[in-house]
């Protein structure tokens, strides 16, 4: 058995906030791989199913993020898991947007819901941590991590939970560095189609505009050459000044 937990706040308010992206993974999670309906359960919203062959049970922790630990020491003492069987999914600020890293141990780095979980299980469980980035002063992090992802952070978010949800097997059977790069080249393919797909858009945006000035195009200086077109407007003028000169001299030399 294998327990996946989840970190965020509970409520609608918190569900879009970059310090639920835990909790996000749980729920693509439950969707790949057609977990029950989460019931309440554990101090938090706990579903069990399998991964492959694998019995995994996914829990997201209704106590907040300070007291993360509660939920999971709950659902670990019920099923006699140890440390080890036990992956914690949660945001890290410390990693720029989309990055991914996977270890088991270690200390919290600051992060509330480690620190609430630390005492309860003892450290020896694996981390995966999800990276939001920072925004660059101390004094704006709680409002950083308290607030929705940005539209645009969904180009990489998306495929990382697709992604995290895919490839969560490689957790289950703990193979860090496997997992690790699947999301490393999903987050590279969807920069790839981004990039692709913004170059696409201003070629189609230039022909639109080249378009657009070639219907009414100004007129070319001239070269001075003899074109048709010129010869034919030179030959018009003469034209035009013979019929004007025989004019006055009829009205100015009569006999």
């Amino acid at each position: 058995m294998h327990l996946i937990v989840g970190l965020g706040n509970p409520g609608a308010q918190y569900v879009a906030h970059r310090h639920n992206v835990g909790a996000m993974a749980i729920d693509a999670i439950a969707d790949e791989y057609n977990f029950p309906s989460f019931r309440s359960k554990f101090k938090g919203l706990f579903s069990d199913g399998k991964i492959g062959s694998q019995r995994v049970m996914l829990l997201k922790p209704l106590t907040f993020m300070n007291n993360s630990g509660e939920a999971v020491y709950a659902a670990l003492k019920f099923y006699k898991l140890q440390p080890e069987d036990v992956t914690v999914i949660y945001d890290e600020l410390d990693l720029n947007p989309g990055k991914i890293r996977v270890k088991s141990g270690g200390g919290n780095n600051g992060h509330n819901g480690l620190r609430s979980i630390d005492p309860q299980i003892g450290i020896d469980y694996q981390r995966v941590r999800v990276g939001i980035g920072h925004p660059g002063q101390k004094q704006l992090v709680n409002s950083h991590v308290l607030s929705n992802f940005h539209k645009e952070d969904h180009l990489w978010l998306d495929p990382v939970l697709t992604a995290i949800a895919k490839n969560a097997p490689l957790l289950v059977k703990k193979q860090q560095a496997a997992f690790m790069n699947k999301l490393a080249l999903a987050v590279q393919k969807a920069d790839d189609e981004f990039s692709d797909d913004k170059t696409s858009r201003k070629k189609k945006s230039g022909s639109k505009t080249n378009a657009r000035s070639g219907k009414k195009p100004t007129a070319p200086a001239s070269t001075g050459k003899n074109s048709a077109t010129e010869k034919k407007s030179a030959d018009n003028q003469t034209a035009s000044s013979s019929q004007l000169a025989g004019l006055l001299k009829k009205l100015f030399n009569k006999e």
